[in-house]
This record gives structure tokens, C-alpha cells and sequence, in this order.
């Protein structure tokens, strides 16, 4: 695992979400900082620690796993699973209305 890369999307998914590191410590039970040293990518942490980051960050571990994961074996979903993969929280939500709304649009033609 890219321990910086992994670190750093933790920490874009938290500013994302208007987290200080502080709250989002408290909220997952960790000291803040253990969560700065997950941020830097000085550290791991643990199964449980990573599902709450996870929960809190209201983010898939697909995204904060993103580099390490290999991509998906499905023909013509490379491009939409990359874009996925790299999206904020933030931008999840947006693409997600978008594509919603596509698909219900498509349904009326």
C-alpha cells in the first residue's frame, strides 16, 4: 500500500467534509495524532480504525484504497471507475445526482 497516497486521500476526504483533524479523530476514536501520522502516510492504521475513517468520511474504502486496488476487469468501465475512484466525497455526490438523472431521462426515450 502507498502509505502517502492512502494518507492523503483521508486527509482530501476530511477537509472535504469540513472535518478538523480533531473532530474527525474524536469521531473515530483515535488520537489526533495518530491521524496526522495516517495522514502524512507515517503510519496504517488498523481494520477498525480504516472502517471508521470509512463510516465518518461517508467514503468507500475503494476511494481511500484507490492506488492499491487493481482496476476492475469489466469491458468498457475502466474510464468510469477511474473517475470514481479519484472523486472527493464531495464530487461522488455531484456525479452521482448526474448520472441519476441521466438514467432517468433515458428511461422517457
Amino acid at each position: 500500500m502507498n502509505q502517502r497516497y492512502f494518507g492523503k486521500r483521508v486527509k482530501l476526504a476530511r477537509n472535504d467534509r469540513g472535518f478538523t483533524g480533531d473532530e474527525l479523530s474524536e469521531l473515530c476514536g483515535i488520537n489526533s495524532s495518530y491521524l496526522r501520522q495516517i495522514e502524512a502516510g507515517n503510519k496504517v492504521p488498523s481494520l477498525s480504525v480504516f472502517l471508521e475513517l470509512c463510516k465518518n468520511l461517508k467514503v468507500t474504502p475503494n476511494y481511500l484504497l484507490a492506488e492499491t486496488l487493481t482496476e476492475l476487469e469489466i469491458p468498457n468501465t475502466e474510464q468510469l471507475t477511474e473517475l470514481i475512484n479519484n472523486a472527493t466525497p464531495l464530487q461522488m455526490k455531484l456525479i452521482t445526482t448526474m448520472l441519476q438523472s441521466a438514467l432517468d431521462a433515458l428511461k422517457d426515450t
